[in-house]
């Protein structure tokens, strides 16, 4: 907040982010460098996270859909809003 500047995330804790989130298209960055886009269901925390109509990406190509996906929180490197 230098020079009077806002942060687009300012006042707000990584758990009340990830809960605005839920119900929204979220990209999730896995620590290998696999992508998941999908709508988050729900995340709890561990950063495990539940996506539905998800798609995988590898390498910048998509390789699979899924219906559901469950990614464990210790390959989460970060999400991010799609």
């Amino acid at each position: 907040m230098e020079n009077g500047s806002v942060n687009q995330g300012e006042g707000k804790d990584p758990s009340t982010f990830l809960s605005d989130l839920i119900g929204n298209a979220v990209l999730v960055k896995l620590n290998s460098g696999v992508i998941y886009k999908g709508e988050l269901q729900s995340v709890d925390g561990y950063m495990n996270i539940a996506l539905e109509k998800t798609d995988e990406y590898v390498n910048g190509a998509k390789r699979r859909s899924y219906g559901d996906a469950f990614v464990r929180g210790n390959n989460v490197m970060y999400i991010a809003a799609d």
